[in-house]
């Protein structure tokens, strides 16, 4: 039996964006009609490389700037979520591309608790693994607070647990608007020390 078992899911690629400045403070991804993914990530984009410096989210591992493996090529959120936080903002949209989003999917419930090694396959092929959740920060914060006054500070709380998912290009390829992805997990049980 392999190791990653296909699922009757699949999520429709609904947005797709590129952050391609590293000024956090104006964080705002360009919006695209298709995506080259290499394993490198996006090219041009600022999360692209292989490799990558250690950042807060790792101190426990590694000391603050090493290199290591780049697992946050792209950030991945779920549609469905993304309305979620909007409404607990009390907004009625919010911009995957204030988020520094990559890509926006519908249709897979659940998505950001998403098992760790999941992949995500597109028609062309491209596959990307899922690192893990993509905990909020106060970046798209405050890219929100600059379009919509007063509601950047609730980012954080509106978007626990609903943030989505960071992940890396496993197989090359395109992926396009309206590409349907399905769903690969680990077929394993849940871990239980």
């Amino acid at each position: 039996m392999p190791a990653l078992k296909p699922t009757e899911y699949e999520a429709e690629i609904v947005w797709l964006g590129s952050l391609e400045s590293e000024d956090r403070n104006a964080l705002m991804a360009e919006v695209r009609d298709a995506l080259d993914l290499t394993f490198d990530g996006i090219a041009g984009e600022c999360h692209a490389g292989l490799t990558r410096l250690s950042c807060s989210r790792v101190t426990s591992q590694y000391q603050r700037g090493t290199p290591i493996r780049n697992e946050r090529q792209l950030s991945i959120v779920s549609a469905e979520e993304l309305e979620q936080i909007a409404g607990a903002m009390g907004l009625d949209t919010l911009d995957p591309a204030r988020l520094g989003s990559t890509m926006v999917l519908r249709g897979i419930p659940d998505f950001t608790h998403l098992p760790p090694s999941s992949r995500l396959q597109a028609p062309s092929g491209a596959t990307v693994v899922v690192d893990m959740e993509n905990r909020p920060c106060i970046f798209p914060a405050k890219s929100i607070e600059g379009a919509h006054p007063g509601h950047g500070k609730a980012f954080k709380a509106a978007a626990k647990g609903l943030r989505g998912v960071t992940a890396w290009v496993a197989a090359e390829g395109r992926v396009a608007l309206g590409d349907r992805m399905r769903l690969h997990i680990p077929d394993q049980r849940a871990w239980a020390p």
